[in-house]
């Protein structure tokens, strides 16, 4: 039996393409505003640092009532570091919206979210979006869809997939490329008829598999997914346990309170049956992958295992001579606590302590940009810490040490072409495809995981800045050699104290600098960046010698290059390997990992023999 009330939909696109923006209208014209309420821009992005970013990084399940249908909506993330979301979040819905930017074409993240969607079966509904940009060129791709469906091996069902046109901004949709429409209205009819409904076998034993879990310090860990058979009551008894652990005996628990979403809100419900997608809170140490069913039918639901994670960094205790000034959390418990609380939240996560290292942890994950929101969350919260560059994850292979290897797209200005392929092929990228769009180049490339690190600064120059660039990860490959990680040194402070203009006047002739007059600074600090490849140990603390013949207002003509600021992504980028991050609160300051100079003179020599 099918709930003919009910459709479950997911929104999927690559990063930027519009998806919240169509949710916000979606919202506004499913009714779920009162008249002259005030409403929010990008609304489904409510953390602080999806609205900073314009990013989604959790997905957010909304739902709107059209006509007597209620259509469950789940916003995902583009960005490929939160596949691990995407890939759950499909198995809640029985059919997807993929979002397609007019100029930019399917990029890589349109590509791994279509796969993950074709696999389970899933019917799409292709959105073309922002087909008022100026540049938009429809029609091809139109052509470049049909291909990556048939790349994906789309059975003939999802190659006849329906195509609409729609600009989110302004909340219209079409059928036709050539017509602008009024409303959301085709979009909406298009889902009733096309999506089918959700199985609803409401006289089977109950049964739910877990695919999100959002967290409230009221009532703790909340379990959300789609209802597979049966009824759940307010206050049931029910058992849970996990497809990919047999032997573990079933958990006893209660549902001691179900949400069902209604718009923006949560709204308790005494009971809700197949088919829905629920909140369910009640279950202390319930996780993603688990399964909660009856307790006289105790039947684990089979779930795909989150691929494994390809970066890797260390988190440790701060040990500079400034640490514990800044932060409110520093010691090595809080910092524990703190990334196994993280890991309940992300399932792509895996930390693990390092042997004989009491206050260091292997923190690994999707990408460079998951850990950096991890590291600037953390930062915010008050925590105190430091971490190590990135690193890839190997794995063996037939005996063969294999590296990850990203797809990397880049849509560039047609005079930067050859510098970005000459970098690239540096950094051990293989060149796949070119294609011209207008006066701009679109270049495909493999290239590994660890050629990217550092690289997306040197692109932006190269580019001008107005180079677009997007990876995902493609698959494991054989190891292709060392690679050179950066071509300049570090400026170091040599001695503790305040960073003083004079100082800084005699450093900058040797490089630019990344601090100004009247920073604290301590011996083994990074202060700024050498052309030369070696390191350069600098003074910046050094004041002028008075004598009589010398007033101390002459000092007032020393003109200084303004510091070069850096953002957490920019140091992460920069760090070489005996470099670490000092993250605080307040600050982000670069050092060396030994930071005395002589021993780190003798580490060097040690490490050249």
């Amino acid at each position: 039996m099918k709930n003919e009330k009910l459709r479950n939909v997911a929104i999927i696109a690559h990063v930027d393409h519009g998806k919240t923006t169509l949710v916000d209208e979606m919202l506004k014209q499913g009714g779920v505003y009162r008249e002259g309420q005030e409403t929010v821009d990008r609304v489904m992005d409510s953390g602080d640092l999806e609205r900073e970013r314009g990013i989604t990084i959790l997905a957010k399940n909304t739902a709107i009532q059209y006509g007597d249908t209620k259509i469950n909506i789940v916003d995902t993330p583009g960005h490929a570091d939160f596949g691990g979301e995407v890939e759950r979040i499909l198995k809640m819905v029985n059919g997807v919206i993929l979002l397609v930017d007019a100029a930019e074409g399917p990029m890589p993240q349109t590509r791994f979210v279509l796969s993950k969607a074709l696999e389970l079966g899933h019917r799409v509904i292709v959105v073309v979006n922002k087909i008022d940009r100026p540049d938009q060129r429809i029609h091809e791709v139109i052509d470049e869809v049909l291909e990556l469906l048939l790349d994906l091996d789309a059975t003939d069902d999802q190659l006849d997939s329906p195509m609409l046109f729609c600009s989110a901004r302004q909340g219209i949709c079409s059928y036709s490329p050539d017509d602008l429409g009024t409303d959301l209205k085709p979009l909406f009819e298009t889902i009733l008829n096309y999506i089918p409904a959700p199985e609803a076998d409401v006289d089977q034993p109950f049964q739910m598999l877990v695919s999100s879990i959002d967290y409230n310090e009221f009532v703790g860990r909340i379990a959300i997914g789609r209802i597979e058979r049966g009824t759940i009551k307010q206050n049931q008894e029910i058992a849970v346990c996990n497809y990919h652990d047999p032997d573990a005996p079933a958990k006893k628990a209660k549902a001691t309170a179900i949400y069902e979403f209604d718009g923006l809100a949560k709204k308790p419900v005494t009971e809700s049956t197949a088919g829905n997608i629920i909140a369910m809170s009640g279950i202390g140490d319930i996780t993603i992958g688990d399964t909660i069913c009856a307790v006289d039918t105790v039947e684990p639901i089979e779930f795909v295992k989150i691929s494994a994670p390809t970066v890797e960094m260390t988190f440790s205790v701060n040990d500079s001579p400034f640490a514990g000034r800044e932060g409110k959390f520093v010691t090595s418990r809080q910092i524990r606590d703190r990334l196994a609380r993280e890991t309940l939240k992300d399932v792509s996560l895996r930390v693990s302590e390092i042997e004989g290292a009491m206050d260091a942890f292997n923190v690994a994950g999707r990408g460079e940009m998951s850990l950096s929101i991890l590291i600037e969350t953390m930062r915010r919260e008050g925590y105190e810490f430091q971490v190590s560059p990135p690193r890839v994850l190997y794995q063996e292979i037939d005996g063969k040490k294999c590296e990850p290897i990203e797809r990397l797209v880049v849509d560039v200005p047609s005079d930067s072409v050859g510098s970005v392929i000459e970098k690239i092929g540096s950094r051990k990228g293989d060149l796949v495809e070119m294609t011209p769009v207008g006066d701009r180049m679109k270049i495909e490339f493999l290239v590994p995981s660890r050629g990217l690190f550092g690289y997306r600064n040197e692109f932006l120059t190269d580019t001008k800045g107005e180079g677009i660039m997007a990876s995902v990860f493609d698959s494991y490959a054989p190891f292709k050699g060392e690679l050179s990680r950066r071509a300049t040194g570090s400026l170091i402070s040599f001695e503790t104290g305040e960073s003083v203009t004079y100082g800084l006047y005699n450093a900058q002739e040797r490089g630019s600098l990344f601090i100004g007059a009247g920073v604290p600074v301590y011996a083994g600090m990074v202060v700024g960046v050498s052309p030369k490849s070696d390191d350069i140990t600098v003074n910046v603390c050094k004041k002028k010698q008075l004598t009589n013949m010398r007033a101390s207002g002459s000092d007032d003509a020393l003109r200084l290059v303004p510091p070069r600021q850096m953002s957490l992504e920019q140091c992460l980028e920069f760090l070489a390997d005996d470099e670490l991050l000092e993250v605080t609160p307040k600050s982000l300051r670069i050092r060396k990992s030994i930071l005395d100079h002589e021993k780190r003179m003798k580490a060097v020599m040690k490490a050249r023999k």
